[in-house]
């Protein structure tokens, strides 16, 4: 259908009445004036195109933040998300995935951001983009890269300075991005450290959810602590956190969690790791990850014109077993999703399925 014209406008549907109630439309200048007068005192500006790398025309609508976020959401990273492992190698179908973490945590940053006016489009932009560094097979895909890497292998700077950069993102949500994690340094915005809080939020509760529906945990196990303080089902628990942050910030103007429900939180992760995350079962599914990484990442190591073939950004000079080659192949696996890891390692080395992690469906 060609919708159904109206006035020399086509509208979706032949009863359609919808409109703003005015011809007017506020452009980026106005909206960015706005913003400036509503948002709280040390809330993160935007202005213009944004300050990145390579400059950029300003977009007539868009700010830059919410030019960041749609590039994010567009980005085939992003999409890769989709399938690669949150907790569950190759989850099912109600179980999260890193994509689906993505956007539970730009919900909880949205929550806290608004009400204490910040800029609910930079969280957001940072929340969607802060795991697009992650490889495959979860957090155990960091163990299985660093020994390629000087410095080692953090997803929090790769997706930042790897695997966004064609993206030309702002400053502001790169940092976001690079700093989500607790063991790195606070990000430089406001912003970043509500996503940082939302990251933890958010996964220690559907991490939870996840795993009583998995039979793993039970509600009745939780420490006492988090179920009288927070309660048992992941709505009341985000809704406390969310208000405990709010309160705090309230209370105190900085950016954290009120101290009583914070130890709650705390406590609530300390039972995830002892119960979900290093449970011998999780723990065997790691090492099986790591095993296969590895065996790939040295595999195109020593055969840099598979890189060639595959990818167009990789020189066909690459000698074989060198950093530069190390380098492109870790770029390469870690983009793998878990679906895809496992059929080259099926493929290329040869691998059994009864050699793949355990939860892999290829």
């Amino acid at each position: 259908m060609q919708g159904h014209l109206a006035g020399g406008v086509a509208l979706a549907h032949e009863d359609s009445w919808a409109g703003t109630g005015s011809s007017g439309a506020a452009g980026r200048v106005e909206r960015e004036e706005r913003e400036h007068l509503t948002l709280s005192r040390l809330a993160t500006r935007a202005h213009g195109a944004g300050d990145r790398a390579h400059p950029e025309e300003p977009d007539p609508w868009r700010t830059c933040f919410e030019r960041d976020r749609d590039r994010i959401l567009h980005a085939s990273a992003f999409r890769r998300l989709a399938g690669k492992t949150q907790v569950f190698v190759f989850p099912d179908d109600h179980q999260r995935t890193r994509m689906t973490h993505a956007l539970e945590v730009a919900q909880v940053a949205r929550s806290v951001a608004g009400p204490i006016g910040l800029n609910v489009t930079l969280a957001e932009a940072i929340a969607v983009g802060h795991d697009c560094g992650h490889g495959p097979g979860g957090h155990a895909s960091e163990d299985a890269f660093t020994p390629y890497l000087d410095g080692g292998y953090d997803h929090a700077v790769w997706g930042a300075d790897e695997t966004l950069v064609p993206l030309n993102l702002c400053v502001e949500t790169l940092d976001g991005i690079r700093n989500h994690s607790w063991s790195r340094p606070a990000p430089s915005t406001p912003e970043g450290e509500v996503v940082s809080w939302a990251d933890r939020i958010a996964y220690v509760c559907h991490d939870f959810e996840d795993a009583v529906a998995a039979g793993i945990v039970s509600a009745e196990m939780l420490p006492a602590i988090v179920s009288s303080r927070c309660g048992s089902t992941r709505s009341r628990q985000l809704g406390t956190f969310v208000r405990a942050m709010i309160d705090a910030t309230i209370e105190t103007g900085r950016i954290g969690m009120t101290a009583p429900i914070a130890e709650a939180l705390s406590e609530f992760r300390r039972f995830n790791y002892e119960n979900i995350y290093l449970r011998p079962a999780s723990k065997a599914q790691a090492e099986a990850v790591i095993t296969m990484l590895r065996a790939l990442v040295e595999h195109y190591a020593d055969r840099p014109h598979l890189l060639a073939d595959e990818r167009v950004d990789v020189p066909r000079d690459l000698s074989a077993g060198s950093p530069e080659a190390l380098r492109a192949a870790v770029s390469w696996v870690s983009g793998m999703t878990d679906r895809y890891a496992c059929r080259q390692a099926m493929a290329l080395l040869r691998w059994d399925r009864e050699q793949l992690p355990i939860g892999i469906d290829v």
